[in-house]
């Protein structure tokens, strides 16, 4: 078993893209021509995004939606950077919303946190030494 990607649902798969190229410099790996499902080159292994309503074909009893909740749901995707700071910083003047502010931990890490316009939770920290 090897982990493959994390797909998260959007109402705007197109605008999650530009706003990870726009706010994290990841390049767009590959975009449905339907417009419902693209992935970000971000390595061994791909940040998707799927049509909400792909995901309301799935998932027949609902599903619960990040950019719907008023609260950042409970999991994160984390981006590694050597400036926590500046990546911070670029998010926010793409739109996203601050929930911490850069903090150095006692484990050497720097982390923060920001709530993307489509839901998505993103942690940015320092490499782990």
């Amino acid at each position: 078993m090897k982990f493959g990607y994390t797909i998260v649902y959007v109402p705007d798969v197109p605008a999650s893209l530009k706003f990870f190229n726009d706010a994290f410099g990841l390049v767009t790996r590959f975009l449905h021509e339907s417009n419902t499902y693209g992935e970000l080159d971000t390595g061994a292994t791909a940040l998707a995004f799927a049509a909400a309503e792909m995901g309301d074909a799935f998932f027949p009893n609902g599903q619960i939606l990040a950019h719907g909740s008023t609260r950042p749901l409970g999991i994160a995707v984390a981006l590694v950077t050597p400036d926590v700071v500046s990546a911070h910083s670029r998010a926010l003047n793409a739109g996203a919303r601050e929930l911490a502010k850069p903090e150095s931990k006692p484990w050497g890490q720097t982390v923060s946190y920001v709530w993307c316009p489509d839901g998505t939770l993103v942690e940015l920290c320092t490499p782990i030494s």
